[in-house]
């Protein structure tokens, strides 16, 4: 039965938004023993998978949650998600970037804190004015 490109919710397989990740997991499980793999972008720098302590199943739980911290910064007033630079390893969280006020800073500490999966938020932010 088609559904109009929906998927059901609670099914991740199904998910078109999880398709990417599913695809990379598959990669990586075929690719062993021919280089490196990189995962990301511009967006996240590039990530040698090859190189990385974490298993695929943790690298794409920290992925989520830097996702979801993401994607909090865009809907917020206060908060810039370009000024900002997320990084999660092993459910900790890491703020990067220029904030203009220190109630940004709070405010965005704050919402990644939130963010289902976060251990601790470690914040590198500069308030500049």
């Amino acid at each position: 039965m088609h559904n109009g490109g929906q998927s059901k919710p609670g099914n991740p397989l199904m998910n078109r938004s999880c398709l990417p990740l599913l695809l990379l997991i598959m990669v990586a499980a075929t690719t062993s023993g021919c280089g490196a793999l990189v995962v990301g972008g511009a967006a996240t720098g590039g990530y040698y998978v090859a190189q990385d302590e974490r298993s695929l199943e943790q690298i794409s739980r920290d992925a989520s949650i830097t996702s979801r911290i993401n994607a909090s910064y865009v809907k917020d007033d206060l908060v810039s998600a370009m000024d900002v630079n997320v990084d999660t390893y092993n459910g900790v969280v890491t703020l990067r970037g220029t904030v203009p006020s220190s109630r940004a800073a709070h405010r965005a500490v704050e919402l990644a804190r939130a963010a289902k999966g976060v251990t601790r938020v470690i914040s590198r932010l500069t308030v500049v004015q």
